[in-house]
């Protein structure tokens, strides 16, 4: 079990802001539109400002901890594969429990689609990516070792 530092507080934080950065900049030149505040909000019946405070919150705190504490230890490879295989958990959960929860199906086929799915996907692995790099000790499991 790796500490709770800094360093993977920090490293949720830059993750979140990538991957948000992604679903407002990138997604729309794929023609996909995601607002995950309203998804959240519309999801809990509540405003949108408290939409993006449990994004943030989830991606910048609770992800990270669960990561460091509970799972990287325990998922194969190097950093930068651990975070990633984190992030597809975490789209796996996204897109076969929280969307049919908000009404739009399994990978969203009730509502967004395909391509949508496949966006979160590509977000929750850049989401991943940098998590593992920037969140696990890397003087331990090198960024450039192959398990």
């Amino acid at each position: 079990m790796h500490r709770i530092t800094a360093r993977v507080l920090w490293a949720g934080v830059a993750a979140t802001v990538v991957m948000t950065a992604m679903m407002m900049f990138v997604a729309p030149m794929m023609g996909v539109h995601m607002d995950i505040a309203a998804s959240l909000a519309g999801m809990m019946h509540m405003p949108w400002i408290l939409g993006l405070a449990v994004h943030l919150m989830l991606g910048a705190i609770a992800f990270p901890i669960l990561f460091a504490a509970q799972i990287a230890d325990r998922l194969p490879g190097n950093a930068l594969m651990k975070g990633m295989l984190f992030g597809a958990m975490l789209w796996l959960v996204m897109e076969f429990a929280v969307m049919p929860m908000m009404g739009e199906g399994f990978l969203g086929l009730n509502g967004p689609g395909m391509m949508d799915a496949a966006a979160a996907l590509m977000a929750h692995l850049v989401y991943g990516a940098i998590l593992g790099f920037e969140a696990t000790d890397r003087s331990v499991a090198s960024a450039s070792q192959v398990v």
